[in-house]
């Protein structure tokens, strides 16, 4: 079994979902939500790269995906965003762990069938996909669509690899 991890980046809250795949079937493993706070934002990020850390010591996953920062119209909001986002691709990559970028309209393609769908979509085919007696809080959910998309598009590329070898 494949173990992945999906991260929703925050600066106040981070979603993690941890999802493994075989044979075509994604199950559900693990989710939750990092609350950081109103600290300083130095605090705030050595709290991410501790709990991802123990996060991935815990599930041991054998790759992670991380959701592409959009543009904010608030600078330093979006800078904090970046610092937080930075520090949870730290964590993964220093776990030894292949990290993948999506953008949120992929990710939601993915999973929902719409690159615009509203985030109350978005749990409930988490729930749904994944046969989860409720719909996680919304950072987790969009985490776990992070790693199901993860799932979802690395099993497309190994179908067009063994197909490229048929030529």
């Amino acid at each position: 079994m494949i173990v992945i991890l999906g991260i929703d980046p925050g600066s106040r809250v981070m979603g993690y979902g941890v999802v493994g795949v075989e044979r075509h079937r994604v199950s559900h493993l693990a989710n939750g939500c990092i609350r950081l706070g109103d600290g300083a934002i130095a605090d705030r990020l050595v709290t991410i790269f501790d709990t991802l850390s123990a996060i991935i010591t815990e599930h041991r996953p054998d790759e992670a995906a991380i959701e592409k920062v959009f543009m904010q119209r608030n600078a330093d909001s979006a800078l904090k965003l970046g610092h937080a986002r930075g520090v949870a691709m730290l964590a993964a990559s220093k776990a030894g762990l292949g990290v993948t970028e999506y953008s949120a309209t992929r990710i939601k393609q993915a999973v929902v069938g719409r690159g615009h769908a509203a985030k109350g979509q978005v749990q409930h085919m988490v729930r749904a996909l994944l046969d989860l007696e409720q719909a996680p809080q919304a950072d987790a959910a969009d985490a776990l669509a992070t790693a199901i998309c993860h799932a979802h598009m690395r099993e497309g590329l190994a179908q067009l690899a063994i197909a490229g070898g048929r030529s």
